[in-house]
């Protein structure tokens, strides 16, 4: 069955070349030029992940990412205009799976939605709980709890969390962490990793002094503690 890509932009020929590579790739193409008709999109046919352009009519990339992170689990790829890291950052800490700045290749966009969809689909075959400590982590409910309590992890969080919880003690450079969260390696993102770990070791309740559960060993990058 084909998979559905929702795209999501206020410029008509960004929408049709986007639409026309995906299909190309045999993608089912859906459309929307705000924030409005995009929500509508979704509660009609839940797509199988969505691009969406952060400077949107209605409600912005950022909202919608939020919405249907909450609302659906839906993978989403943020496009924009704007390449500040600070909002790739942003972007990627609401819980959006990877990020893309204009002018962009259309080619790599399918490349990255491909990349997207084969992490999120491949993590529902993964089976077994990883238990480190009081930490449980349930890779086919895609669960994490600390003493039971249950702790919100976006995806991107939970895949990098998994993987290093998967091998204890093994340290994880930023790039192989960036590559278990997004599904690949692109050089000049690996910061993005310290602000994803920030997020877990906030949601786990980590003391950042002390942390029991995700340590930095630095110069390389991190690793999660045996217990």
């Amino acid at each position: 069955m084909a998979r559905q890509v929702l795209v999501v932009d206020d410029n008509a020929k960004i929408r049709e070349v986007l639409t026309a590579y995906l299909e190309q790739e045999g993608f089912v193409v859906r459309v929307a030029a705000d924030g409005p008709s995009a929500i509508a999109e979704v509660a009609r046919l839940v797509p199988d992940i969505a691009l969406l352009d952060i400077m949107l009519p209605g409600m912005d990339g950022m909202e919608l990412t939020r919405k249907f992170q909450r609302e659906h689990g839906l993978p989403v790829i943020l496009v924009t205009a704007r390449s500040d890291e600070v909002d790739r950052l942003i972007g990627l800490e609401i819980g959006a799976d990877d990020y893309i700045s204009k002018p962009f290749s259309p080619r790599e966009v399918v490349a990255r939605v491909k990349a997207v969809l084969r992490r999120t689909e491949g993590a529902r075959d993964r089976m077994g709980i990883m238990r480190v400590g009081p930490l449980e982590i349930d890779p086919e409910r895609r669960a994490v709890t600390v003493d039971g309590e249950p702790k919100d992890l976006t995806r991107t969080e939970f895949d990098i969390l998994a993987a290093m919880a998967a091998h204890p003690g093994r340290v994880y450079s930023r790039l192989q962490l960036l590559e278990a969260g997004t599904g690949d390696a692109f050089d000049g993102y690996e910061r993005t990793i310290d602000a994803h770990v920030k997020n877990i070791r906030r949601k786990l309740g980590e003391d950042p002094r002390a942390p029991r559960y995700i340590q930095t060993v630095f110069g390389i990058g991190y690793k999660v503690v045996e217990q």
